[in-house]
């Protein structure tokens, strides 16, 4: 059996797949990659069956009708024969070493005959022109070398979050909790990374920087411009991620804690690209975003309005808006996101 299963989504990818695919194949016969062929239009299926032909018992090239990340995703896990499963964008990568590192971990995990949910590990903003490469780590809120549960996580700070790139889930979990992604939808590896967080009972911290989370593509999904253009696909799934977990039947205090915080962070991201638009049309979206959430979930609208956060971007008037767009950009600097 597979140590890891990879599922790289593919959508018209041809010119930079090759880079993720050859910083995978480094894993071996411990890895199987998963190349989902999302009904590319350009050279991405010929490249995909070409690894499989070259690599018959790595690699795995599926084709599917163009159903969007998400679907690209489902499929991933359906196909799925290692014990965990991890999902890397065909324009992303990964370091060598750091991956050489985590498979080490999860071989001593199946020799041990030791089970874990959910092992997290670092990533790095490969922002396109820029010197200095933030890098999102963890060890200042996980124990590292032991598998802990959420118990024994301290507070996150602000700005800080685990994001797709940063974990790597058991298959089986992921099936048993039923994730299943919407199609023809931008943003779900907010869903991805969010949804199964509460049947999550064990986790493992390794302090490596792992994925590289490639940012610069003037077309890419999360180019800020795109975001604007796509607001309504961002404000789906802040929505998906309000109505799939009720944060009210979370009973354990730390996870309910970081929950909130991560969707504090999501529903900041949509209010200030609603401002950064400059339009009457989302600044009306804005309002009824928060319109949705105190319907929704009174008190979770409270937590999240009336928070240091959603105060900041819910200061009245023009300069209110000023403000909150100059919070945003110190953010951006801070975080190191586009």
């Amino acid at each position: 059996m597979k140590l890891l299963s990879v599922v790289i989504p593919c959508y018209n990818s041809q010119d930079y797949m090759k880079y993720c695919i050859e910083s995978l194949l480094i894993g071996g016969e411990h890895v199987e990659l998963l190349i989902v062929n999302d009904g590319s239009v350009d050279g991405t299926a010929a490249i995909a069956d070409d690894y499989a032909r070259k690599y018959p018992t790595i690699v795995k090239a599926i084709h599917q009708e163009n159903g969007g990340h998400g679907e690209a995703v489902n499929t991933g896990v359906k196909h799925a024969t290692g014990v965990h499963l991890k999902v890397v964008d065909s324009d992303d990568w990964v370091d060598t070493r750091a991956y050489l590192k985590i498979l080490e971990t999860l071989n001593s995990f199946m020799v041990d005959n030791k089970s874990v949910d959910m092992i997290i590990s670092n990533f790095v903003y490969e922002k396109n022109g820029e010197k200095y490469k933030k890098v999102m780590k963890y060890e200042n809120v996980l124990p590292e070398g032991i598998i802990f549960s959420w118990d024994d996580m301290k507070p996150f700070r602000k700005g800080q979050y685990i994001l797709m790139h940063s974990v790597i889930f058991r298959t089986q979990m992921l099936r048993d909790c039923g994730l299943k992604l919407p199609k023809h939808t931008f943003y779900v590896d907010n869903l991805f990374v969010y949804a199964p967080l509460e049947y999550v009972k064990k986790l493992y911290y390794i302090n490596v920087d792992f994925y590289r989370y490639f940012i610069g593509r003037e077309d890419q999904s999360v180019h800020e411009s795109v975001m604007i253009k796509r607001i309504d696909q961002q404000i789906k799934v802040n929505k998906l991620l309000i109505e799939q977990v009720d944060l009210n039947t979370i009973e354990n205090e730390k996870l309910h804690r970081y929950m909130l915080h991560h969707l504090e962070i999501v529903t900041v991201v949509s209010a200030v690209l609603l401002i950064r638009s400059g339009t009457a049309e989302n600044f009306n979206k804005r309002r009824e975003l928060w319109k949705y959430i105190k319907n929704e979930d009174a008190a979770l609208y409270r937590s999240l309005r009336y928070g240091f956060m959603g105060w900041l971007m819910n200061l009245p008037g023009r300069p209110g808006r000023i403000i909150s767009l100059g919070a945003y950009k110190i953010s951006q600097r801070l975080v190191g996101f586009n």
